[in-house]
């Protein structure tokens, strides 16, 4: 097959290319041709950028001012023959560069897994069977099936296309959709002037198409420049780039007192070689090495955890918005509902019937005047035939379980017709397809044209919205004659079907002499058949949601194209708005959104809940409206005419089954399952990362604080040093890996949704949190000197006594990392035993101070010595007293807050 490669396709009729391929229009390739071609051309699919090999991401490790301040540490002590104290510090270099690279690992395998979530699927025909497939698995000769919103997985030779337009700005720089054609051109041409190709990577904004793949993976016109759009999910976000930023602003602050700490030795005639080893303890001690790994962890974790809950984060800074979204605007059909229609009610020939059954099995009973209609005849069935011929959908049933392929408001017109008798084989043979026109949000309805082969006429079926479809009715079909219509009554019946909550889909017909679905037939002349309604029930789940939502001061905003009075039943339902909330007050349409000026949507939008009957491209003005009143908005949306509105939300999420792929192009998140309870996980989450982040700078930063202000004090006045760079070395790698670590898995608060959402605006640390952590921090100064000097007083020898600090501020860190479990919460009152990791990591921490304190290894290297039961005793109950101290904080925090109240 190597010579079907590089053809000009554009300048070929489709007809031998087909031939070419041996593949068939209408049947598609067989079972064995695919299998052969898998294994020729491979999986379309783009060769991955090549990822920096483990070996350099290891050795880049090493690439780290606290790591070079070690090395250069090693060697001078080295140089001076310490040969355990050198050994010691570069054995802490190698643990602090394996422990970096495997969170490094960790963290990108999981952003990475999330690329496999997001996966492009595509519809093609084969073994004469329309299926849904990964894009992955097309191979060249496949007939695939485009529509409006869809990614073109493949180069593609058109058959047969229908208004189509395609987007293909990424490939040729042309900003409008290209009008797409059959016809051939000449070889020669550009990409922009191949009017009958589509092209891999490029977007169908209208219209629908059959083509063939002439080009997959490699060989596409995107593979060929593939090596120009290669990206890779960073793991950076705007509060990994501040704590970045902060970490490099504090690292040139501790450096610069470390020089001053050793001018400042020498100055008082200090051996150059402690002053040396003292100005390397400062900075090893101030430096918050740990930081930046941690943040990157918790991200990492966080994105893992929402993408179990069915949210597939696409881009990380969102994980942090989140936290701050103020209004969920989101769709109501699949997202807020079951997406499961079921016809329960009819209006025809001047009759109201009612339909039973459940689900997409077609058995069912229908109802006049409660009373059973045993046959089904004359009008009514004409509109039902017309539900089920104006349609793309189609029923399965797998072994008794019934479902649809396709959309579910289609399957419920489908069943609805089935339950009263209509037969699908005789319909499909008596009324055959000649043409199509699809729906798009911008008609607002679907149209099918069929031949009535009995009576040799063509008739165009057509459904769509109460508003458009009778706009182009002239009389309605009573009881098989043409009446005048009296569209006020069928207003008031639709109206009235509407406040229960249900959808309800107008049905209208009319004969042609036509072969073919123009604008001009589609103007007036319709007959109306009569209306048929569906109920869509709320899911379970999402009610709840939205009740948790508006408890955590988060507003939601129903959005979608069904009748006002229909969302606003079913916004009540949901507790989207009061029970006692009036249509009037709470409910926007799109046609009066359309008459207000920017200034009034603005004024309105804040106690708007429901916004009908509105285009996609309407979304865009609602997200603006509420953005400019200072809202942080999430917006969901699944069609081609979304993605503006998807782009310009601060969250952004697209669907993921029923979503388009420019949906989910322009989304910064995916729900896996369209379901708007996995949004509420996802915030939730949001909330507990940062949290969790913010736990660990308030729990890591007074150890950096307390270590420098011991070193920096000890310098300055020349007191002996009360702990070693070694032993600095050994606080901050134990407690960095068996507390820190422990404290980003923390779980979620129990009350994390009880409260409002966080101001993006504000400081990452308020001023209560930074008091906290300078209060904590000279508690480490002020104990460490006081029980090292009554160390000494008592006879113990410099050793006994660094000891005893190194114990001190190990069990510091250990009962202020319960302190900072619920930073606003008395530790006390606060469950110590909902993170199983972070009991096992203080239990690990024990054991490794009893080792670090009574084995002979560990007091050669680290110049440790054992200490008796009192001193043990000692170092306990101060180390608690930290717990009593942040406590008197909060508490008087709270006196103060009441009395300026």
């Amino acid at each position: 097959m190597q010579h079907l490669m590089g053809e000009s396709w554009h300048a070929l009729e489709v007809e031998p290319i087909i031939e070419l391929f041996e593949s068939d229009a209408n049947d598609g390739l067989g079972p064995l041709s695919i299998k052969h071609r898998e294994e020729f051309f491979g999986k379309n699919a783009l060769k991955k950028k090549t990822q920096e090999s483990k070996f350099k991401k290891f050795f880049m490790q090493f690439h780290n001012a606290l790591i070079y301040i070690l090395l250069v540490a090693s060697l001078v002590t080295a140089l001076l023959q310490e040969w355990v104290d050198s050994g010691v510090i570069f054995a802490v270099v190698i643990i602090n560069v394996i422990i970096g690279y495997i969170q490094e690992v960790k963290a990108q395998e999981a952003i990475d897994s999330l690329k496999e979530m997001m996966t492009t699927e595509a519809v093609v025909i084969r073994d004469g069977m329309k299926i849904k497939i990964s894009s992955v698995d097309l191979v060249p000769g496949d007939i695939v099936l485009l529509e409006s919103g869809s990614k073109v997985p493949a180069d593609i030779r058109l058959i047969s296309a229908k208004d189509l337009k395609v987007d293909e700005s990424m490939l040729t720089g042309e900003s409008l959709p290209v009008l797409k054609k059959l016809s051939t051109f000449s070889q020669d041409v550009t990409i922009n002037d191949r009017k009958n190709m589509t092209y891999s990577g490029t977007y169908v904004t209208y219209g629908r198409a059959k083509g063939i793949i002439v080009a997959t993976a490699g060989q596409t016109e995107l593979g060929k420049i593939a090596h120009l759009l290669e990206n890779t999910t960073s793991m950076e976000t705007p509060l990994t780039k501040k704590i970045s930023s902060f970490s490099k602003i504090l690292l040139y602050i501790i450096l610069a007192l470390a020089a001053f700490t050793f001018v400042v030795g020498i100055l008082r005639e200090n051996s150059a070689v402690e002053t040396f080893m003292a100005s390397v303890a400062l900075a090893v001690g101030a430096i918050p090495e740990g930081l930046p790994a941690a943040v990157t962890i918790t991200l990492a974790i966080g994105v893992s955890r929402m993408a179990k809950k069915n949210a597939i984060i696409r881009k990380l800074p969102v994980v942090e918005t989140l936290g701050s979204v103020t209004t969920i605007c989101s769709d109501k059909t699949g997202t807020l509902t079951q997406n499961k229609m079921s016809v329960t009610n009819i209006y025809c020939s001047d009759r109201l019937y009612e339909l039973s059954g459940e689900g997409y099995e077609p058995k069912g009973e229908i109802f006049s005047n409660n009373e059973k209609v045993e046959s089904v005849s004359g009008t009514l069935g004409e509109l039902l035939e017309a539900g089920y011929l104006c349609n793309e959908s189609y029923l399965v049933n797998n072994e008794g379980k019934y479902s649809i392929n396709g959309d579910p408001t289609e399957g419920a017109l489908i069943v609805s017709a089935l339950k009263c008798g209509c037969e699908e084989h005789r319909l499909n043979s008596n009324y055959p397809r000649v043409d199509i026109l699809p729906f798009e949000s911008d008609r607002q309805y679907m149209a099918t044209l069929n031949t009535d082969v009995q009576n040799g006429q063509n008739i165009l079926f057509l459904k769509g919205s109460i508003e458009r479809t009778l706009n182009i009715c002239s009389y309605e079909a009573i009881n098989g004659e043409l009446k005048e219509l009296d569209k006020a009554k069928i207003v008031k019946i639709a109206e009235e079907y509407a406040s229960q909550g249900l959808r309800v889909l107008a049905i209208a017909k009319k004969v042609t002499e036509q072969d073919k679905i123009e604008d001009l037939l589609l103007k007036d002349g319709f007959v109306f058949m009569g209306l048929e309604a569906m109920m869509d029930p709320p899911r379970s789940e999402a009610i709840e949601a939205v009740k948790e939502s508006l408890g955590a001061g988060i507003k939601i905003i129903m959005i979608t194209g069904d009748h006002a009075l229909t969302a606003f039943s079913i916004s009540k339902m949901m507790s989207i708005v009061t029970s006692d909330a009036k249509v009037e007050d709470s409910v926007l349409t799109g046609s009066e959104l359309f008459a207000m000026t920017d200034s009034e949507l603005v004024e309105k939008v804040s106690h708007i809940r429901v916004f009908a009957r509105v285009e996609p491209e309407q979304k865009l003005r609602i997200v603006d409206a509420l953005q400019a009143r200072g809202e942080i908005v999430a917006m969901t949306g699944d069609g081609v005419n979304d993605a503006p509105a998807l782009k310009q939300a601060d969250i952004g999420i697209a669907m993921g089954l029923c979503g388009t792929e420019v949906a989910k192009e322009a989304a910064d998140m995916i729900l896996s399952d369209d379901n708007f309870s996995s949004i509420i996980h996802a915030v939730r989450e949001g909330r507990n990362v940062f949290d969790n982040l913010l736990k660990y700078i308030v729990w890591t930063l007074p150890t950096s604080i307390g270590e420098g202000l011991v070193i920096l004090f000890a310098i300055i006045f020349g007191i002996t040093l009360p702990i070693l760079p070694v032993q600095i070395l050994w606080i901050n790698m134990s407690t960095a890996v068996l507390l820190g670590i422990m404290l980003v898995l923390e779980p979620r608060e129990e009350h994390i949704m009880q409260r409002s959402p966080r101001n993006p605006k504000d400081p990452l640390l308020g001023n209560s949190m930074i008091i906290q952590m300078f209060i904590v921090g000279f508690y480490m100064l002020v104990s460490s000197y006081v029980m090292f000097n009554m160390a000494l007083a008592d006879g113990h020898n410099i050793d006994y006594a660094r000891t005893i600090i190194v114990n001190l501020f190990a069990f510091i860190e250990l009962f202020y990392l319960f302190s900072c479990k619920e930073l606003q919460k008395s530790v006390f009152k606060t469950n110590i035993f909902n993170n199983y990791f972070l009991l096992l990591g203080a239990l690990a921490m024990v054991l490794a101070q009893i080792v670090f304190t009574h084995t002979e290894m560990m007091n050669l290297m680290f110049k440790s010595e054992p200490l008796d039961m009192q001193t043990w005793a000692e170092v306990l109950v101060i180390s608690f007293g930290v717990l009593f101290v942040v406590e008197l904080k909060r508490v008087l925090e709270k006196v103060f807050k009441r009395a300026k109240v």
